[in-house]
C-alpha cells in the first residue's frame, strides 16, 4: 500500500525536492563566467551569408555541403534541436519573413523618389489594403492620371520606361538607381527616342497596357518589385512589351526577373534590357512572336 502523508508531509517534500534541483542547477553552473550586469551581444544577421553557415555538426562531407549550400538560396543543412529548428536558423527564418513583409505592407519613400527624379502617379487603388485585395483595380487608372502621364510624357516615345512599386518597394529602392539610368542613357546612345519616366503607386504589370495605349510608345517597360519570399526581399523583374493593349494575351510579354544582389546584378540586368528592347523595336514584336 502507499504511505499517505498529511499536507504538512507533502510541502516540506516539495520543499526539500525544490532546494535540491536549486542547489544541483547552482553546482553544474559553477566554474561558468558570469554575465550578470554585462551585456550579451548576438550576431548581426544580416551581415552573414546563410549560405556560407554551417549548422550540421560533423557533417560527413563538408566540402560537398559547402558546395551545395553555396549553389541555392534554399535552407540546406539548417540542422535542428530535437524536432525544432536551431535557434541561428529560427531566428534567420524570422528576420527574413520579416523583411518579406515589410517589403509587401511599405511604400517607396518620397526622398527615393525625388532623388530620381520621378513624378508619382496612383492607380484606382486608394490604398494598400485595396491593392492587395483589389488586382484589378492596380491594373486601371482614372482620366485625371492618364492625363498626368501624358503631360510627363509628353510626345510619343519609341520607348517608354517607368517604375512601379509592385509587390515589393524594398526592390524598387534597392535595384532602381543602378538599372533605369543604364537603361535610359543605353537606348538614348543608340539614336532611339525614350520619354520620361515616372513612378505609379500601386501598380500591377498589366498596368503597362493603358500606359502604353495612352502615350503611344513602340516598347512600354516597367520595372516592378517582385513578390518577396524568404530567399530575398529585393528582387524586382521588368516587364516589356511591343504596342502593348489592354487585355491583350501574357504571351505578348517578355520579362528579365531576378534582378538583385544575388541575382542578375541591377546594371547586367540594365544593358541586357536594353539588347531586348532594341530587338523588339527591330522585329516590331515580342513575347512568343519576338524570335531571339
Amino acid at each position: 500500500m502507499m504511505d499517505v502523508h498529511s499536507e504538512q508531509d507533502v510541502k516540506r517534500i516539495v520543499e526539500e525536492m525544490v532546494e535540491k534541483i536549486l542547489k544541483e542547477g547552482q553546482g553544474k553552473l559553477a566554474g561558468r563566467p558570469s554575465t550578470e550586469n554585462k551585456d550579451i551581444e548576438y550576431p548581426e544577421l544580416s551581415l552573414t551569408d546563410l549560405r556560407e553557415e554551417i549548422l550540421v555538426p560533423a557533417p560527413r562531407d563538408l566540402e560537398l555541403l559547402k558546395k551545395m549550400r553555396l549553389s541555392t538560396p534554399a535552407r540546406v543543412g539548417v540542422y535542428r534541436a530535437g524536432a525544432r529548428y536551431k535557434t541561428d536558423a529560427l531566428l534567420r527564418f524570422r528576420t527574413d519573413h520579416a523583411a518579406a513583409m515589410d517589403a509587401v505592407f511599405s511604400n517607396v519613400s518620397e526622398d527615393f523618389l525625388n532623388k530620381m527624379g520621378l513624378p508619382a502617379v496612383c492607380t484606382k487603388c486608394r490604398d494598400k489594403d485595396e491593392y492587395l485585395t483589389r488586382p484589378d483595380l492596380g491594373r486601371q487608372f482614372d482620366e485625371s492620371a492618364i492625363d498626368q502621364i501624358k503631360k510627363i510624357v509628353a510626345s510619343s516615345p519609341q520607348v517608354l520606361i517607368y517604375v512601379s512599386d509592385g509587390l515589393s518597394s524594398t526592390a524598387i529602392e534597392a535595384n532602381v538607381a543602378d538599372t533605369l539610368p543604364v537603361i535610359v542613357n543605353g537606348l538614348k546612345n543608340s539614336g532611339i527616342t525614350v520619354g520620361n519616366p515616372f513612378f505609379v503607386k500601386y501598380g500591377r504589370v498589366p498596368a503597362m497596357d493603358p500606359v502604353s495605349e495612352a502615350t503611344g510608345a513602340e516598347v512600354c517597360c516597367v520595372l516592378i518589385g517582385e513578390r518577396p519570399g524568404l530567399a530575398t526581399a529585393e528582387s524586382m523583374s521588368a516587364y516589356m512589351a511591343y504596342k502593348a493593349t489592354v487585355n491583350m494575351p501574357e504571351a505578348r510579354r517578355n520579362v528579365i526577373s531576378n534582378i538583385h544582389s544575388q541575382g542578375t546584378p541591377a546594371v547586367e540586368a540594365g544593358a541586357y534590357i536594353v539588347d531586348l528592347i532594341k530587338l523588339m523595336l527591330k522585329n516590331k514584336a515580342s513575347g512568343l512572336d519576338l524570335k531571339l
